[in-house]
């Protein structure tokens, strides 16, 4: 009989940080420097999993599975960047060669932004895409706020003539980008089970941000009214759509290069002193670092966490041009009722939107999907989801198809439970979108900082526009979805709808339900 590893009391919480090999070597009896082996593959992870996650996330004081809400004040910004579908369809025709050159211009763009953001003293909040949300938070001074994150978004628009002329095997690319601020108040939330958390932003002046930088126009920086009162005396501005003003940047070079501060490091401290020669200190460390980590790893899709733990040593993950199925879901009713609620039931309030949001993970886990985000949207929030990415099916619709009508049935059902919010009870519902298609797929941002896996390209921006395109707890497809998936679910057509970005309208299909069984 095999002597029992000090290792098998923890088994539970290491079978899903170790890789394969691992794994099974830490079975039986495993010496010191198997188990050293281990704690440095926690530690490489861990640096990992904290570039993975926004700074407002406050570990030190959350457990997986805890809801917590706090309201706070701040300047938010949202970029968008035009012309990546361009730049990537130049370079999909030249495979895995284009794909590494597609990442290569990424990371010079988000490595530039970052740090250019960082220094000018804001918190990269989340990708969305080729999107960004950052929050200027850092002083007490709400005109500060204000001045830094104008002061940033010029400096990141200076930043973008170095994109100006991006040599593709197809020609020249010229990237672009608009910039939105307004300042206001938000709800964060802690919402999810102890497996899969999420971190969320709440309130009507998130949706301000958002619309301040969709009314924008490229290569500006664009501020709503409320952040316009608070800068107007220290910028120069010129009126934009309705009640938004443009930055003027007539700021000489030396006034605008001076940085705020001088950012703290990301990185976690990489020097860990104990005695590697005895197992009981090894094993010690070796939980203290399963206490760090067990938070960052809950707001990780298992998919994606599977991904980075299998390739924590190479520290790469290989930027790819698949065929995924994607998902937009709109939940709209709890998000808008942050701002009505009154003192002590912001926590109801997402206690709900943690269930609704638990159902609807459990509903994309069970069919192999992945739910990446819940983001931002001009009305209510968005759940990004993907059907094939990082993992391949052979019938990505189907099961795209099959979740998306237990996420609206889930949604029917918090409907029914919504709680009264300032005295009024919601009406929750959701919009629902799904496309299929080539996209990009890569592991953007900071090569050693601040970075997420996402997919982006013009499928996934069509899914977001069939979605919005959805009535009241309606599923848009597209033609191609509903050719993969007619044999079993009834498609009703919408006829050809223009949608934007693109030359010509598209066929777009109602996804009504599963067809009968048999005939019955």
């Amino acid at each position: 009989m095999l002597p029992e590893s000090p290792l098998t009391t923890i088994e539970n919480r290491l079978r899903y940080l170790l890789p394969a090999e691992m794994y099974a070597e830490m079975w039986g009896n495993p010496s010191v420097e198997i188990m050293i082996r281990i704690f440095n593959h926690l530690r490489t992870l861990q640096r990992i999993l904290h570039d993975y996650t926004s700074r407002q996330i406050d570990l030190a004081k959350l457990k997986p599975g805890d809801v917590k809400t706090e309201w706070q004040y701040g300047t938010m910004m949202f970029t968008d960047l035009a012309g990546f579908t361009k730049l990537m369809e130049a370079n999909a025709a030249k495979g895995r060669e284009g794909a590494e050159n597609l990442l290569r211009e990424l990371t010079r763009y988000f490595s530039t932004m970052i740090s250019i953001i960082g220094k000018s003293g804001g918190e990269l909040v989340e990708f969305t895409g080729d999107a960004m949300l950052v929050v200027f938070a850092k002083k007490k001074d709400k005109k500060d706020d204000v001045q830094r994150a104008i002061r940033a978004g010029l400096r990141m628009q200076r930043a973008m003539a170095d994109f100006a002329e991006i040599q593709t095997p197809s020609g020249i690319v010229n990237l672009q980008m608009r910039i939105g601020i307004h300042s206001g108040r938000f709800l964060t939330a802690e919402i999810g089970t102890p497996r899969r958390m999420e971190h969320v932003l709440l309130g009507k002046d998130v949706q301000k941000a958002k619309l301040a930088e969709s009314k924008g126009r490229n290569a500006r920086v664009n501020v709503s009214s409320t952040a316009f009162e608070l800068a107007k005396n220290d910028f120069r501005f010129e009126e934009g759509e309705s009640e938004y003003h443009l930055v003027i940047d007539d700021l000489d070079a030396d006034t605008l290069g001076d940085y705020e501060i001088t950012p703290i490091s990301r990185r976690m401290a990489s020097n860990v002193l104990f005695d590697k020669k005895d197992k009981k200190e090894v094993l010690k460390n070796i939980n203290g670092l399963l206490d760090s980590i067990e938070p960052l790893a809950s707001y990780i899709p298992d998919p994606v966490l599977s991904m980075l733990v299998e390739s924590a040593a190479d520290r790469a993950i290989r930027p790819d041009f698949p065929n995924p199925t994607i998902m937009f879901v709109n939940f709209i009713g709890l998000p808008e009722s942050a701002d009505r609620a009154l003192p002590g039931e912001e926590r109801k309030l997402a206690a709900s939107f943690s269930k609704a949001f638990s159902l609807i993970n459990a509903a994309v886990d069970a069919r192999g999907g992945v739910l990446k985000k819940v983001t931002y949207h001009l009305s209510g929030s968005d759940i990004v989801i993907y059907f094939g990415v990082p993992n391949a099916h052979t019938n990505n619709e189907i099961r795209a198809a099959s979740a998306a009508v237990a996420i609206r049935e889930a949604v029917k059902l918090v409907n029914a439970r919504a709680p009264t919010i300032g005295g009024i009870k919601p009406e929750v519902y959701c919009q629902i979108g799904i496309n299929m298609g080539p996209a990009f797929v890569a592991e953007i941002g900071e090569p050693r900082g601040r970075r997420e896996f996402n997919v982006l390209g013009d499928t996934v921006n069509t899914a977001a526009r069939l979605m919005n395109r959805a009535q009241k707890n309606q599923i848009v497809v597209s033609e191609p979805v509903k050719n993969a998936i007619e044999e079993k679910y009834e498609c009703a057509s919408l006829g050809e709808i223009a949608l934007k970005g693109k030359s010509k309208p598209l066929n777009l299909y109602e996804l009504t339900g599963r067809k009968p069984k048999d005939g019955k």
